[in-house]
């Protein structure tokens, strides 16, 4: 008896140490900014520290991690679902476009397993444009209960501000803590005004990373587990010429 009691202390104690670690991590989507008509655009989904380029192996995700969905909103609001397949440190799929204007990639899993007494709600997403057309290239576009929206993604580029909105059940989320991150690994915080929309100017080329988590308190039991907290993270993706 001691000895089973002991195992479920230790247990217990590396669950409180690492769950915070866990969730720390990010899962994120990096895809081409631009795309082609009738020619296949891949699609990255990655776990991880986007800041430190630090990416776990996919053999090594946690839980179900792996079971994320994955789908493709299309300029004219045809959803379609994709198949991922795992690579060494990455998920990946592929659509072809068919039409002129923006698609919305979308990522969402909720973790079956919860950790200490947190339900971990994954969301991300990125954008890829077609031709000259900005058909698509809306909030809404994107159904995650959680997410970021740039309008002027599809024309970022250096040295020029951009605006992100951070929406919550489909609603602007006001003064809310998000996370900038740079291709070099720079970053920094910033709080969403009253319109929910946070703004930054980039320095450099390449692909930034914006994070937005948000910690509801709530309880309930998800898969027989009690939980006292639901913890949600988007990330999106803008690359800036």
């Amino acid at each position: 008896m001691k000895s089973i009691h002991f195992k479920n202390i230790s247990f217990l104690f590396l669950m409180l140490v690492t769950a915070p670690q866990l969730f720390a991590h990010a899962l994120w989507i990096e895809t081409k900014a631009v795309g082609t008509k009738g020619k296949a655009q891949e699609i990255s989904v990655y776990f991880g520290e986007f800041s430190e380029n630090d990416i776990t192996a996919s053999a090594k995700w946690f839980s179900d991690l792996k079971d994320f969905s994955l789908v493709v909103i299309s300029p004219s609001k045809k959803e379609t679902k994709l198949t991922a397949t795992a690579l060494e440190n990455k998920y990946q799929a592929f659509f072809t476009p068919d039409e002129d204007g923006v698609y919305t990639i979308a990522m969402h899993h909720k973790v079956k397993d919860v950790y200490g007494t947190m339900v971990l709600d994954y969301n991300s997403s990125a954008t890829v444009t077609v031709g000259n057309a900005v058909k698509g290239n809306e909030a809404n576009a994107n159904t995650n209960i959680i997410s970021l929206f740039a309008k002027d993604v599809t024309t970022a580029k250096k040295d020029t501000k951009i605006n992100v909105s951070a929406l919550y059940e489909g609603k602007i989320a006001k003064e809310q803590k998000m996370k900038v991150i740079a291709p070099n690994g720079w970053e920094k915080e910033l709080w969403s005004n009253d319109k929910g929309e946070i703004s930054f100017t980039p320095i450099w080329s390449g692909n930034y990373m914006v994070e937005f988590a948000y910690t509801e308190k709530t309880s309930g039991e998800h898969n027989g587990k009690k939980y006292d907290e639901i913890w949600k993270m988007a990330t999106y993706m803008i690359t800036v010429k």
